[in-house]
Order: C-alpha cells, then sequence, then structure tokens
C-alpha cells in the first residue's frame, strides 16, 4: 500500500509537529485539532492506518503547579475520553496499525495505568527533559542518546530566560521533531 493511502490521524495535533515526519513522507495525515475539529465530535473515516493522540495536559500536569481542587478533571477526561473511543472505532475495523497517546509524566497515569514507556525528549537528540508517557499498540521509538548530552544541559539552563511563560507554554506543548522523527521511523 502506497503512503499516500495510509490515513494517519493527529488526535489533538495543535501545530502537527508529531504527525510531520507521516506528512513529508506522503501519508494522508489529518489533523484533528481545534478550532476546525473537536475530537469529542469527530467520527473518524474507514481504514485508519496510524493515531497520534496529544490531549491537552494542564489538567493532568504535575508542572501546572495545580492544586488537586484547582483541577477540572473530568473537563480533561472528556478530550482523553474522545481520543479513547476513535481510537477503539478504528481498532475494531482490525485495520490500525499502531497507536500511540502521549501526556507528560502526571495524573492520567490515575486513569490510564501505568503506560507502555516513559521518554525523555533529550533521547532523541531534542533540548528538552519533560519526562513523556506514551500508552498504546505501537513499536517504541530508537533512543539515540543514553547520557544527557552537555548542549542539551546548556539549552535546558537557559531556556527560561530566552522565551516569555507563553512561548514557553507553546514551546513545552509541542511535539519536537527528533522524538517525532524516532518515533515516525519505528511505526512507518
Amino acid at each position: 500500500m502506497s503512503n499516500e493511502k495510509k490515513i494517519i490521524l493527529d488526535l489533538c495535533g495543535g501545530t502537527g509537529a508529531w504527525s510531520k515526519p507521516y506528512a513529508e513522507a506522503g501519508y494522508d495525515v489529518r489533523n484533528i485539532t481545534l478550532p476546525d475539529y473537536d475530537v469529542r465530535e469527530y467520527r473518524p473515516p474507514e481504514n485508519v492506518y496510524g493515531i497520534l493522540a496529544a490531549p491537552p495536559c494542564e489538567q493532568f500536569s504535575i508542572a501546572s503547579g495545580k492544586k488537586w481542587d484547582e483541577r477540572y478533571l473530568h473537563k480533561g477526561m472528556e478530550t482523553v475520553n474522545a481520543c479513547l473511543r476513535i481510537i477503539w472505532q478504528c481498532q475494531y475495523q482490525k485495520r490500525l496499525q499502531f497507536w500511540c497517546l502521549e501526556n507528560p509524566v502526571g495524573l492520567l497515569r490515575q486513569f490510564l495505568g501505568r503506560p507502555k514507556i516513559t521518554v525523555r525528549y533529550w533521547w532523541f537528540g531534542d533540548d528538552m527533559k519533560k519526562p513523556t508517557d506514551l500508552w498504546g499498540i505501537y513499536q517504541p521509538p530508537k533512543r539515540k542518546f543514553w547520557q544527557m548530552p552537555f548542549w542539551v544541559i546548556d539549552n535546558i539552563k537557559h531556556a527560561p530566560f530566552k522565551k516569555s511563560f507563553a512561548e514557553q507554554t507553546v514551546w513545552r506543548a509541542t511535539t519536537p521533531p527528533g522524538f517525532a522523527q524516532a518515533f515516525y521511523e519505528a511505526n512507518r
């Protein structure tokens, strides 16, 4: 099957950074993200090849600094459940080759259990330490680094001074290119 016939759903895909390697390889990538698409209302097409799901983490993230009673977990779970519904619908057709749901290490573990793997983006050459959980059925991406490179440490140390809070939020929420490429190479 040629790549242009392989549908990749990028659920809550934002900038489309995670699915970018698939798009560059000619896959039929569909970025299901607000404001154009709401995963809670989305109905997937038939013959989906793979799913990347990155529901917003603000209610689940430990880094947010929110106290338990300041979180709206039911609201966060609406989106997570919508992603899981779409995955289930596609998996039920028995054509789905892989699916992965990612979220930073945090409270989502209390609802989905332990992830298949927890990655750190610097493993793939990105300048971010953020530990990220990956649930699903997929081939784990291959690490490129086993010790944190010196340039990652230096970039992380100075990153907060280079960006405004809003820029930091977007930077932290965007899937880094090294991880995206490594995931693609493991799951074509």
